[in-house]
This record gives structure tokens, C-alpha cells and sequence, in this order.
């Protein structure tokens, strides 16, 4: 149980602390109008400029705004994306992660169990990191998988069969109603507000299939860079990993500081704008040579696909059922 946040609070000084500690409901409401104006601008852009270019950048750009939106939701699940937590889960559950399949009230306890027990034998993202370092061969697998949109399927599949378990398909149905109506819901607004505006074929072309495809590569860029070979897990410093990332990797697959995610371990109380202080003030200690950072994702996505041997059977970063809804 490696409780690095806990250890976190030995590395700044109390005033540090309780800079990281205060939340701004203006920033965390610019921050989700950010994503999804950013979602609606690449939108336009395509409308406008219809072509091949237009859609591949518009795509591309909206799957990282999802994958921003699903962070957001991480944000409010600690309760760091607004100070008042009926608007911080509300705005978390309805505006953030519903819209990309996530639930805020499964999530929560889930991700909390990660952080209390970050790449131990009782962390549920384990299973996320364990299978790496593995080839390139299965690397770029998996990346094909992720554009063709066989992995969101599947796990959408997976998702929606769990809601409904077993039984007579009206109980299943009804089940899967009570398990997924926010879901439901938030994609008939999205659809009803392009359909106003005259472009309702947008949220096939320009969110499902973003959905289904770039933000599920977007989410395993994540997801390997956040915990893959990494250092041991009774280290802070090392048990998760910091990327520094370029404007160009923000745009597309870290946005929102999330890069940041070792400061995130060791400060899990800090909203998510504040992580680059916090890196910087590890740095003025001294610290940052005994932590684990990557300089870009290409760096650690050649250390993750750095076994000389083909894999078999392991997940590589595919989760299981059980958590494939999160």
C-alpha cells in the first residue's frame, strides 16, 4: 500500500501544499468549455473545409478532446474540478464523462483503489501495466486495433453486456437503461444540438467514430506512458512516470497537464492546471533526478515495445471486462 500522496506532502512545504490544495471554479469551468469548444471548433473546421485533410485533423483532434473530457472527469473524482461537490460531480458525471462512456460514481472508488495501492498486487490498473515491456510487432497491433475501431467495440460490447447481464432481453434492456442512461442521454443532446444547427451526420462522422477510434489510442498512449516499466512499486518517486510533452503532444494526446501524472500521484488533492507548478517546485528541491520522467512519448513507446521477443497473451494495456467501462 504505497500511499504516495501521503509521501508527497513531506516534499513541499506547508504553504506549497496549501497553494496545490485551492480549486477555482472559473478555471475548472473554463477547462470544460475548453474541451468542448475546442470538440465543436474542429467540427466547423470540416464543415467549412470539407476534405480528407480537414476530417483526419478533425478527428485527431476531437479523440483528444475526449480523452481530455474523460481527464476532466478524473479531475472531479477527486473532487479538484470544482470547489462545491454537487456542481464538481454533477459537471464530472453529466458533462465530462458521460459523453465518452465513463461513469463518475464507478470510476471514483476505482481509481481510489489505485491510488492506494499504485502497481501492487491490489491495484486494479495493474493488469494495465504488467504485460510490458512487450514488441513492437504487438505494439503496433494494438494500434491497429485501436484506429480500425475494434477495441472501442469491443469494449463498448463488453460494457453494455455487463449492464444487462443475463435473463430476458425487456430485463436486459431495463438493466442496461438504469446502468447507462447518462450515456444515452448526453449522445441524444449531442445529436439533437447538431441536428439543430443543420449537421446532425456530424455526430456519426465527427464523434463516434473519433470515439471508437482516436480516443481509444489516445487512451492507451495514456495509460502506457502513466505506468508502464516503471520503477518499483514502493517508490514514489518511480512507481509512475511523468512525460514531458511538446505542444503537438498536448493537442492530440495529453491534454490538460496530464502528462503530470507522478506529481498527480504525490499530490492527488491538486487540481490537474496545478501540476506544473508542483513539478517545478520538485525540481527546486533537487528531486528531479530521482524521479521517474520521460522526455516525450516517443521515448517511453520505444521502451514499452522494447522486447526482443513476441508476446503471448498478454492484455498489453487491454483492460478486462470488468473494467472496461471506466
Amino acid at each position: 500500500m504505497t500511499q504516495s500522496h501521503l509521501h508527497g506532502r513531506e516534499l513541499l512545504s506547508e504553504a506549497q501544499i496549501a497553494q496545490l490544495r485551492e480549486r477555482s471554479d472559473l478555471v475548472g469551468a473554463l477547462l470544460v468549455a475548453h474541451a468542448w469548444g475546442v470538440v465543436l471548433l474542429a467540427m466547423a473546421l470540416f464543415v467549412w473545409w470539407p476534405n480528407p485533410l480537414t476530417y483526419v485533423l478533425a478527428a485527431a483532434v476531437i479523440g483528444g478532446r475526449q480523452l481530455g473530457l474523460a481527464i476532466l472527469m478524473h479531475d472531479a473524482s477527486h473532487r479538484a474540478l470544482f470547489r462545491n461537490p454537487r456542481i464538481n460531480d454533477w459537471v464530472g458525471r453529466f458533462l465530462c464523462g458521460a459523453p465518452v462512456g465513463a461513469e463518475l460514481r464507478l470510476y471514483r472508488p476505482y481509481h481510489l483503489q489505485h491510488h492506494r495501492h499504485t502497481q501492487g498486487p491490489e491495484d486494479p490498473d495493474l493488469e494495465l501495466s504488467a504485460p510490458f515491456p512487450i514488441t513492437r510487432a504487438s505494439l503496433w497491433r494494438k494500434v491497429r486495433r485501436d484506429l480500425l475501431g475494434v477495441t472501442g467495440l469491443q469494449r463498448r460490447r463488453a460494457q453494455f453486456g455487463q449492464a444487462m447481464g443475463e435473463g430476458r432481453w425487456p430485463a436486459r434492456l431495463r438493466r442496461l437503461w438504469r446502468a447507462e442512461w447518462p450515456f444515452f442521454a448526453t449522445q441524444a443532446a449531442l445529436l439533437g444540438i447538431l441536428a439543430l444547427s443543420g449537421h446532425a451526420w456530424l455526430y456519426a462522422a465527427l464523434w463516434l467514430v473519433p470515439l471508437l477510434t482516436v480516443y481509444q489510442l489516445a487512451s492507451r498512449i495514456r495509460n502506457i506512458a502513466e505506468h508502464a516499466v516503471v520503477g518499483p512499486a514502493d517508490d514514489p518517486l518511480r512507481n509512475t512516470r511523468t512525460t514531458l510533452a511538446g505542444r503537438i503532444e498536448r493537442a492530440f494526446w495529453a491534454p490538460y497537464w496530464v502528462n503530470y501524472h507522478l506529481e498527480h500521484h504525490l499530490f492527488v488533492f491538486a487540481p490537474c492546471w496545478k501540476l506544473p507548478r508542483a513539478h517545478r517546485w520538485l525540481g527546486e528541491r533537487g528531486l528531479w533526478p530521482r524521479m521517474e520522467i520521460a522526455r516525450g512519448y516517443g521515448s517511453v513507446l520505444r521502451r514499452a515495445a522494447s522486447r526482443a521477443r513476441d508476446d503471448s497473451g498478454g492484455s498489453g494495456g487491454r483492460k478486462t471486462p470488468r473494467v472496461q467501462a471506466l
